[in-house]
């Protein structure tokens, strides 16, 4: 009986060290790559960050400028005035810069102090200045101090400008109002207030000075001399005084030396 041949089959030749293992032909490609980036994905909460807290990133915070500071608000009978330090540190142990403006004007007749790190600060105020000027396009009328206070404190709380503790003060139909804002997002009205790192010096001269019914000079006077008390004591205040005055008519921001503002 004749045997029936069979073709011979093409033997390839496999090393023993990929014998037995399928080789993925995603290896080395870019796809690989980026599934290696991303897999520390997979180990995050998918719940988090919970409300109100921020992300800690790999920020070196001896390196972030921070403004130290005393700044000081008080309201009038038909003004506010504020006034603040022009110092700024670098890791709260060297002086970084002698002239930094800490209040900013963000509506048409409110101001902003900046407390903090200078980069959430002025972020801050460049997104509360966005939203002003939005609503007043939209609606064809300026921001009251209520819905601007709160605005603030919703940004405090929910956005990414690390610790920042500001004043907030202006003028609408109701009257003055200073409010501070906390890194929380805590809005508080008062007749004056004072917050940064010189506050508890500062506080003890205005207690001192302060009076219901003081006119817009005797106002920078006293603000003065709480910034000047301030800057002989914290280290993080000093170098000169920025007076803004908030009036129906706009902000005046103006500039003084520790010794020319007569207190």
């Amino acid at each position: 009986m004749c045997q029936p041949v069979f073709p011979e089959r093409a033997v390839s030749y496999v090393p023993s060290q990929y014998s037995g293992v399928m080789q993925n032909p995603t290896v080395g490609s870019d796809f690989s790559r980026n599934q290696q980036r991303l897999s520390g994905r997979a180990e995050m909460n998918p719940y988090e960050p919970e409300l109100g807290s921020l992300p800690n990133g790999d920020r070196d915070e001896e390196a972030v400028n921070k403004t130290g500071t005393t700044t000081i608000g008080i309201a009038t009978e038909n003004s506010v005035v504020i006034a603040t330090d022009m110092r700024a540190s670098l890791g709260g142990r060297f002086v970084s810069n002698k002239n930094v403006q800490k209040v900013e004007q963000i509506h048409p007749t409110a101001a902003l102090t900046l407390v903090g790190s200078v980069g959430g600060a002025q972020s801050f105020i460049r997104t509360l200045r966005a939203e002003v000027n939005l609503y007043e396009a939209r609606r064809g009328e300026d921001m009251s101090m209520k819905a601007l206070s709160t605005l603030a404190g919703n940004f405090a709380r929910g956005g990414p400008f690390l610790a920042i503790n500001p004043i907030l003060g202006g003028i609408d139909d109701d009257g003055s109002h200073v409010y501070s804002i906390d890194p929380a997002g805590g809005v508080m009205k008062d007749d004056y207030t004072i917050t940064g790192s010189g506050l508890t010096v500062a506080y003890g001269t205005l207690e001192d000075r302060y009076e219901e019914d003081m006119s817009i000079d005797e106002a920078k006077k006293a603000a003065g001399a709480g910034i000047k008390a301030a800057a002989e004591r914290d280290t993080g205040s000093g170098n000169g005084i920025y007076v803004a005055t908030v009036t129906e008519d706009g902000v005046d921001i103006t500039d003084y030396g520790l010794d020319e503002l007569d207190v």
